[in-house]
């Protein structure tokens, strides 16, 4: 039995067994994560496709080890310009050995969104709420006078 399943934005065939690098996942080594974006099951009888997922479906995998990939070069150059730039990056991957692939099991769950309204709730009544300041009363602005207007000099020619 084989699943395609989609994590940190890739796609992997995985079958019970393998071993697959993936982009880093929290969990320490030894923990256990399941898969649950399960876009395609296959087996003797056939395959079924989801669309976009199966529902019902997912992949258990224990992690094997928090990994760096090797470091990858990048060099930036316009020539004739001495312009030379040298960075690097090692991604960060997770080492997943694949459990078994097969339907989910129901699990009870606090529903987040009460637990966080009590949350939030409980916050409020602690928090003391600040003094609204008073706006400082506003002067009356004396009316200001028009500037005068300056008449140019006529100029009188003299014959």
């Amino acid at each position: 039995m084989f699943a395609v399943v989609k994590t940190g934005g890739k796609q992997y065939k995985v079958a019970a067994g393998d071993v697959i690098k993936v982009e880093k996942l929290d969990g320490e080594a030894g923990s256990k994560v399941t898969l649950d974006h399960v876009l395609m099951v296959g087996d003797e009888k056939g395959v079924e496709v989801g669309s976009p997922t199966l529902s019902g479906m997912t992949v258990t995998a224990e992690i094997l080890e928090q990994a760096r990939a090797a470091k990858i070069i990048i060099f930036k150059k316009k020539r004739r310009q001495n312009y030379r730039r040298k960075n690097g990056h090692r991604q960060e991957l997770t080492v997943l050995r694949i459990q078994e692939i097969g339907k989910a099991t129901a699990k009870k769950a606090a529903p987040k969104k009460a637990a966080a309204k009590a949350e939030t709730a409980e916050e409020k009544p602690a928090a003391k709420k600040a003094a609204p300041k008073k706006a400082a009363p506003k002067k009356a602005a004396a009316p200001k006078k028009p500037a005068a207007k300056k008449t140019a000099a006529k100029k009188t020619e003299e014959k």
